[in-house]
């Protein structure tokens, strides 16, 4: 079955051509890091880790000021900055390093945001696809590997001509619109990965079968376990340089992590969708509570929820945020625990919203519709995540244990 057309809401995003890097990106040691992913924590960060996460953490302004010349004090609060960084990387290498880890300890750390470099190992431990205790993980990756090889090898058996034909078509039609313009999606090796990984899951699951959305969901997985094996931001990446073992094994471990994450949020994708028209439910009637003057205007134009914020529970605001900004946000929800991706999402979501009031107050219906389908959200960094998720950390506190005052049920 194939429910939640999104057709009509995919949107290319520009972006500036990057120089692809060659096999030289890969790391020395990918097939060992591959069996081994504590080898992470025995190197430093890679230089584009590194200056990926100073720049993704720094305010637009703070950037620039620190960019200019005339500003010898930004230069003193980048070092002190940097000094934070390292030493919450060394707290996550003390965390992560241990026979077994600490999984409350993990997920204090992780709240804030986690290194990039040590971000595959501690999101495989938060998912509960590794176990904890170090002496069982690589028995656990060759098991849950060799099972996923051996669902790809039964399921493509027959060729195309042996699939389910409805749910392969979407899943051709979907998976090149997959994050336009970003360089790593628009290679073959990518998109071919992502079509087992997304196949294979929905006949896994007749429930809900493929379903417009989990494509996008999936493409945080990839991203963040191919960049383990390379020195290089892993949207300028062709898989297709990496050894076949290494790529089999972040293509495995996506498709793991997506099936846990998708577990989570289930009633999202059944039939008539309901745990996605709940959640819409409870953020109009949030809404009306913390900002009522929007929620007034919105009604007085006519503006329905379901209009605009169903893509947000779909796709959990993938549409509406880059990659990059995706994956520090999940950082989050899972530190948050296993509900975060349907709780603690409704609270993101209307902070989100509300974020935009004033400017939402003073436009008709086809602007507030125009503008909700194209956010300027282009240039966000960790700072604007941070500030949303603190947002919604209040509204969380506030009304999560006021249940009883919701309808939407």
């Amino acid at each position: 079955m194939v429910f939640g057309d999104l057709e009509a809401e995919f949107v290319d995003m520009p972006v500036l051509p990057r120089a692809r890097p060659d096999a030289a990106c890969v790391r020395a040691d990918a097939a060992e890091i591959a069996s081994d992913p504590l080898r992470l924590l025995r190197r430093p960060p890679p230089h584009h880790a590194r200056a990926a996460s100073s720049s993704a953490s720094a305010s637009p302004a703070r950037r620039s000021r620190s960019a200019s010349p005339h500003y010898g004090e930004p230069s003193e609060k980048l070092k002190r900055e940097e000094s934070i960084r390292t030493n919450r990387r060394n707290k996550f290498v003390d965390c992560l390093a241990r026979e077994d880890v600490d999984m409350a300890e993990l997920r204090k750390l992780a709240w804030s945001g986690i290194p990039d470099d040590l971000r595959p190992l501690a999101w495989q431990l938060l998912l509960g696809y590794l176990p904890l205790a170090t002496r069982l993980r690589a028995s656990t990756l060759e098991r849950k590997r060799g099972e996923y090889q051996s669902l790809v090898e039964l399921t493509f058996a027959k060729g195309k001509d042996g699939l389910d034909q409805q749910i392969w078509h979407q899943i051709e039609i979907d998976v090149p619109r997959t994050r336009p313009g970003v360089q790593l999606w628009m290679h073959a090796a990518t998109q071919r990965c992502l079509e087992r990984i997304l196949y294979v899951w929905a006949i896994r699951h007749p429930a809900s079968g493929y379903v417009q959305g989990i494509n996008d969901l999936a493409t945080p997985f990839f991203q963040v376990f191919l960049s383990a094996y390379v020195d290089a931001d892993p949207e300028d990446v062709d898989p297709a340089i990496l050894p076949a073992r290494v790529l089999a094994a972040a293509e495995a471990d996506a498709f793991w992590c997506l099936s846990r994450l998708l577990d989570g949020i289930q009633d999202n994708y059944i039939s008539a969708q309901p745990g996605i028209q709940r959640s819409v439910r409870r953020m109009a009637e949030l809404v009306a509570r913390i900002d009522a003057p929007l929620a007034e205007h919105l009604a007085a134009q006519g503006v329905e929820f379901m209009q605009f914020a169903f893509r947000w529970m779909n796709c959990l605001l993938m549409r509406e945020i880059s990659v990059r900004n995706t994956v520090r946000m999940w950082d989050t929800y899972l530190a948050e625990g296993a509900d975060a991706f349907s709780q603690f999402h409704l609270y993101v979501c209307s902070a989100f919203l509300v974020r935009w009031s004033d400017k939402l107050r003073e436009m008709d219906f086809q602007g507030i519709i125009m503008f909700l389908q194209s956010l300027p959200t282009q240039d966000w960094t960790d700072h604007e995540i941070e500030m949303l998720l603190s947002q919604a950390f209040v509204l969380n506190s506030i009304w999560h244990n006021a249940q009883s005052h919701f309808s939407g049920k």
